[in-house]
């Protein structure tokens, strides 16, 4: 088969996706392979590095057969990563010195909390994030106290730090490429959003060497080609890197300031670009960089919920309740209502715009008529509270007029669950007919990268709708339902004491 093809690879948190797409940007082949998510110690989340690496060659692999094309025939390759986890590595033997700590991982919730009160303002200012155990800096930080002989191995220069992108990346050169996007340097914490460096005063505080971290760079750049030997014997070039959610709004062609769009993923994540300029949150959403190219950084309002698809998968493997995922769009309808069962599945605590990492998760309202479709509504209910949520406390941090919102990822097949968020919103939400909007974002950068686009409106014209869901629901129905919620949220904090 003649003709250009473009490879996104989304390095999510449940599994790895390649997607291939053609040169009139249709979507030809798709490659999935699952993660094994690792569970130590309650709040503790890690995986394995070399099986994320291994996931990518299996993802790529399986998108090119079903495309009908070898890996040599890839015109260029979009990497878009988890954003957070981090991964610590000997760059002589390739071997990680421990589990990539995952960005749902809690264990240095602690530490976080006693730097804030005299930390918290300067790291706002600088990252403009809070100090959470959630971002990377913690966790570096955390395997270099913790695991024998890191520090040491960081001294003498053998010790390499990085997100996934960094990770994959280096894998796919054969070690001779280190580096990292801005947006994906904009969620260590380390990075400061005003001189595009990593931030000494905050790599001092911490005790994090600044040799073992990445060069940074645009987000369309070309970094790097693969390696014959590590990559199907191809050589292509790697010229796109973004955060998931960052390339999901990429994707979704959101270039105004004002553009929104959401992903329903494990987590669910809300972006909103600001234009040029950070906008600083007093609400506890996060700023973040939603992208680099030519040299300019265009931000973006974050608004992130911990565990929405991961709920569903709880249903699924620790409840045993329902056998898949595409079981619940039908037994939420069957439910009738929600029997005035709700659920907060702060599993790990509560992140925008909470910030508890001491809630835990909860499901109240049961009584003697509770069924099993009235706790996968309630399931499904919690993911559209949490990003309504998310978004009432945007609409007052950006005071820009928000009235559609663009949305992705894996639930959106769910009906119900959009038909009860645009319903909860009270505004339309847009569908388009490509929803791996992740990877596709992280190949249109790549595609920026060598210079097969020329413009973001060329990008632009290539956004198609699949369908819209309209509001239906009454304000009082509305009201209703978000106080309820709003009690059952207050009820799961700070659960846990320690």
């Amino acid at each position: 088969m003649a003709g250009k093809y473009y490879l996104g690879l989304d390095n999510g948190t449940t599994g790895t996706t390649a997607l291939i797409l053609d040169e009139k940007w249709n979507s030809v082949g798709r490659g999935y392979k699952e993660l094994t998510q690792h569970y130590p110690k309650p709040g503790w989340v890690e995986h394995d590095a070399i099986e994320i690496w291994d996931s990518i060659l299996y993802a790529v692999s399986a998108a090119c057969k079903e495309a009908g094309i070898e890996p040599t025939q890839l015109a260029c390759i979009g990497i878009d990563n988890q954003g957070e986890t981090v991964v610590l590595w000997d760059k002589t033997t390739g071997v990680p010195v421990y589990n990539a700590i995952v960005w749902q991982d809690r264990r240095a919730a602690k530490y976080a909390d006693s730097i804030t009160e005299e930390y918290g303002a300067m790291v706002r200012e600088k990252t403009g994030l809070m100090i959470d155990s959630y971002f990377s800096a913690t966790k570096i930080k955390w395997i270099l106290d913790n695991v024998e002989g890191v520090r040491e191995g960081v001294e003498n220069g053998r010790i390499l730090a990085g997100t996934l992108d960094t990770w994959i990346i280096w894998k796919m050169t054969h070690g001779r490429t280190f580096v990292t996007d801005v947006t994906t340097a904009s969620r260590t914490m380390l990075f400061n959003i005003h001189t595009k460096q990593w931030d000494q005063d905050i790599l001092d505080v911490l005790g994090i060497n600044r040799k073992m971290l990445a060069e940074i760079n645009d987000s369309s750049h070309v970094y790097g080609y693969t390696d014959p030997l590590d990559f199907f014997g191809a050589r292509v070039a790697i010229a796109g890197s973004a955060v998931d959610q960052q390339a999901a709004l990429f994707g979704q062609g959101c270039y105004a300031p004002g553009d929104i769009k959401c992903t329903y993923g494990t987590g669910c994540f809300m972006l909103m670009n600001t234009g040029e300029k950070p906008i600083y949150s007093r609400n506890g959403i996060l700023t973040t960089v939603a992208w680099g190219i030519d040299g300019k950084m265009t931000f973006a309002l974050d608004g992130g919920v911990y565990i929405t698809g991961a709920a569903t998968q709880w249903l699924r493997d620790k409840l045993q309740i329902i056998d898949n995922a595409a079981q619940t769009e039908q037994m939420a309808i069957d439910a009738g209502d929600n029997g005035d069962v709700y659920f907060v599945p702060a599993f790990t605590g509560l992140a925008a715009p909470h910030w508890d990492s001491y809630a835990r998760g909860m499901i109240i309202g049961i009584t003697g008529g509770t069924s099993r479709e009235h706790i996968v509504r309630a399931t499904l209910e919690s993911t559209a509270y949490q990003v309504k949520d998310n978004l009432d406390v945007m609409r007052m941090d950006a005071n820009i007029p928000i009235n559609r919102m663009r949305v992705d990822g894996g639930a959106v097949a769910n009906n119900f669950l959009m038909q009860f968020q645009a319903d909860l919103l009270g505004f339309p939400i847009d569908v388009p007919k490509i929803h791996d909007t992740t990877p596709l974002g992280a190949a249109y950068l790549a595609a920026l990268g060598i210079g097969d686009f020329k413009t973001l409106d060329e990008i632009t014209e290539m956004w198609q709708l699949e369908k819209t869901f309209e509001p239906k629901m009454g304000d009082d129905e509305r009201e209703t339902l978000l106080y309820k919620w709003h009690k059952a949220v207050e009820r799961s904090k700070n659960w846990v004491e320690e």
